[in-house]
């Protein structure tokens, strides 16, 4: 799918215009979404979703909640996956400046690589929004991010009490060079101490479920001591599950970050202690809002936080679909 556009119809009748926006009236958080004058602003206005890659539910779950604030708005969304390579997210980043994008958003496959990327959109005057992933080496106009420290020091703390309070764990870290594997790996690190746990070794997986299972076997392999397993993303701990075999949820604890289906499912069946749930669809949802107003020359907020919560068995009912 690399290069590949995907584009959107924009053409909505007042009457479909309606009725997304009735439906779009409040996102999974219960946040209120924007306003009816604010929505219509996007009448005429293209904008470009570069994706890091949508080979991971959790980025399709953002491509939807995007998709669908960009149709109550009447916008057109053009979504390009770079399938994890930052070269080719680059050129599709030159493309949307070429094709006289809107607005673009950005998730970025590697943070320092894309500061680059998105200056000749800057000096095309194209404004531009960062998703889950900063943007670093570029002033972009908004960045829309769970609190990935607050969410790894949460992780912490949550899989120590899962562990009874001590123990060694093994840390399997996501894409290095993106802001979120860094911020989730800072939170987790401080959350530590309180949680009375140690980590007995990290390697990157690369946030992708059959690295999290090679990386996983090799690790565990190497520091038989272990109870416990972090994963900065949830793909790497369902990884870790399969790595585990039987001793997943009894002998080992596993706990992601991202709250996608799946992982949700593995805590339900208590293969998971818990993960950390994100909202990706209010993430998408917020960036196409956001890109809409700093299009139309509007002043948005330099960062916008959403909210993330620590799901365990005792709770992940009220999280499943």
């Amino acid at each position: 799918m690399s290069g590949t556009v995907r584009t959107v119809a924009t053409a909505v009748t007042a009457a479909a215009l309606a009725t997304g926006l009735a439906a779009c009236n409040r996102g999974p958080s219960g946040a209120a979404a924007t306003s009816d004058a604010s929505a219509a602003s996007g009448s005429g206005k293209t904008i470009t979703l570069a994706v890091s890659t949508l080979n991971n539910p959790f980025f399709v779950d953002l491509r939807d909640g995007a998709q669908a604030a960009a149709t109550a708005a009447g916008a057109t969304l053009n979504i390009v996956d770079a399938q994890n390579d930052a070269a080719t997210q680059a050129n599709q980043i030159a493309d949307a400046v070429t094709r006289q994008a809107s607005a673009i958003i950005i998730n970025p496959v590697d943070s320092d690589a894309a500061g680059p990327a998105v200056l000749p959109a800057l000096t095309a005057r194209i404004p531009v929004v960062a998703v889950d992933r900063a943007v670093n080496g570029a002033e972009v106009s908004s960045l829309v991010s769970s609190d990935n420290v607050q969410g790894g020091k949460l992780a912490a703390e949550t899989l120590g009490k899962a562990m009874g309070g001590s123990g060694k764990v093994i840390t399997l870290q996501g894409v290095p060079g993106t802001s979120a594997s860094r911020d989730r790996g800072q939170g987790f690190t401080a959350g530590l101490a309180s949680a009375g746990i140690t980590v007995a070794a990290q390697q990157p997986a690369y946030f992708d479920r059959t690295q999290g299972l090679n990386v996983a076997t090799n690790l565990l392999q190497a520091n038989s001591g272990v109870t416990g397993i972090f994963a900065e993303n949830d793909e790497m701990a369902l990884g870790a599950v399969q790595a585990l075999g039987a001793r997943a949820g009894k002998d080992v604890k596993v706990f992601g970050f991202d709250g996608t289906a799946d992982a949700l499912k593995a805590i339900q069946a208590g293969t998971m202690a818990g993960t950390i749930a994100q909202q990706p669809g209010e993430l998408g949802r917020i960036a196409v809002e956001t890109a809409l107003k700093a299009a139309s020359g509007e002043a948005v907020n330099s960062t916008i936080p959403v909210p993330v919560k620590a799901v365990t068995k005792d709770n992940v009912a009220g999280f499943l679909k």
